[in-house]
């Protein structure tokens, strides 16, 4: 079956659970995911510890150095990325360290998200958009292109526009 007939919707993808499926390496020259894969393993051995926690983790470390310059991505490796995250066009995106993401996120090219912000579960973040305060956005939001967000995003809205302003807002979340 191609991508194009598994259609999913909101409902179908958690927000709480992640789906590690979406961050699978689907060949070797797959930059996104090479370079969270070096992230998420930089973190488990790094909590391991031990001296093979050090050798792997400074492995891991070289790993993400080098993705970071191919993608072009300025994440930190101790970032609080929840699982299922997916980097379609990771290009300029920005992620402060002390930022988290929740799981079965999409973060398109050029995004900026900065200190304190807290980013729900199952959030699509359009191409272009800022996140410039200490916010919240809740579960199974949306968030247009270019959209710079100032205030929180209520689970289920979706937001657009300088300022942003929400446009469409469901209360379960779900469309």
């Amino acid at each position: 079956m191609s991508t194009l007939n598994k259609s999913v919707t909101n409902s179908q993808i958690s927000a709480t659970e992640p789906d590690w499926s979406r961050e699978k390496l689907r060949a070797w020259w797959d930059p996104s995911r090479q370079f969270l894969k070096s992230i998420r393993e930089y973190q488990k051995w790094k909590k391991r510890g031990g001296i093979l926690g050090r050798f792997f983790s400074v492995y891991n470390v070289l790993q993400y150095r080098f993705w970071t310059a191919v993608t072009g991505t300025d994440i930190p490796i101790s970032c609080d990325l929840g699982g299922g995250l997916l980097l379609t066009h990771p290009i300029g995106v920005v992620i402060h360290a002390d930022a988290s993401v929740g799981p079965n996120c999409l973060i398109l090219q050029q995004v900026t998200i900065v200190k304190d912000v807290k980013v729900g579960g199952h959030v699509d973040i359009g191409a272009g958009a800022k996140i410039i305060r200490p916010v919240t956005i809740g579960d199974h939001a949306k968030i247009g292109a270019n959209a710079v967000v100032l205030n929180d995003v209520p689970p289920g809205a979706t937001a657009v526009g300088i300022p942003a302003k929400i446009i469409n807002f469901t209360e379960s979340g779900d469309k």
